[in-house]
């Protein structure tokens, strides 16, 4: 499956989802944060990958449309507003510019791992945020797909952890999402049932 490595150390080259041969643009602070403060000594990664690139326009899309309704309203009531329509579309062109730029930051910080002890979620661009749960006490996860999300064959992954107090994570626009659900059930199933067993 491309985007995915599978039982590799966490030295090995990584590679992007939504490009295939390419390793993801990490950033020091991430890669850093990668090596030092998450993958344990023995840990196995599974499966990491990043989100799909149209990560940057689904979670855009709201806002664009928003920004897309006002310019055109500028563009229908022109005469009742002070200045030339131009300078509204330009500054919409702009602001829209800017949210994708924001979106792709966003993008670029984030990483999905899965190792056979733990499955974590990282992302941030300014401070990372860190999401962290235990194989074995997962309560359940859940695939969900939007209409858009459905369109481009892309779907997100919510782990919800038996701590009902502790905030569930989610694995946000991911390709072939049926599949990677798949994997990260199976991969539970082996935790629970080996925690059983030598327990």
């Amino acid at each position: 499956m491309s985007g995915v490595q599978q039982n590799t150390r966490p030295s090995e080259s990584l590679a992007s989802e939504g490009a295939a041969a390419a390793a993801p643009p990490f950033s020091p602070s991430l890669a850093t944060l990668l090596a030092t403060h998450i993958l344990r000594d023995g840990e196995l990664v599974l499966l990491i990958l990043k989100p799909s690139l149209w990560f940057v326009l689904l979670s855009s899309l709201r806002f664009i449309a928003i920004v897309l309704i006002l310019a055109m309203a500028a563009k229908v009531f022109d005469a009742h507003l002070p200045g030339p329509n131009r300078t509204y579309q330009e500054t919409a062109a702009t602001i829209i510019g800017a949210r994708l730029l924001w979106a792709t930051l966003q993008w670029m910080g984030r990483l999905y791992i899965l190792t056979d002890l733990r499955i974590l979620c990282v992302r941030g661009v300014f401070n990372i945020e860190l999401f962290d749960c235990p194989l074995r006490k997962v309560a359940r996860t859940r695939m969900v797909r939007g209409i858009t999300e459905q369109i481009v064959a892309v779907g997100s992954i919510e782990i919800i952890p038996q701590d009902e107090s502790s905030p569930f994570g989610i694995w946000q626009t991911v390709g072939r999402p049926q599949q990677v659900h798949e994997q990260i059930l199976a991969t539970i199933s082996r935790a629970k049932q080996g925690g059983m067993t030598s327990g």
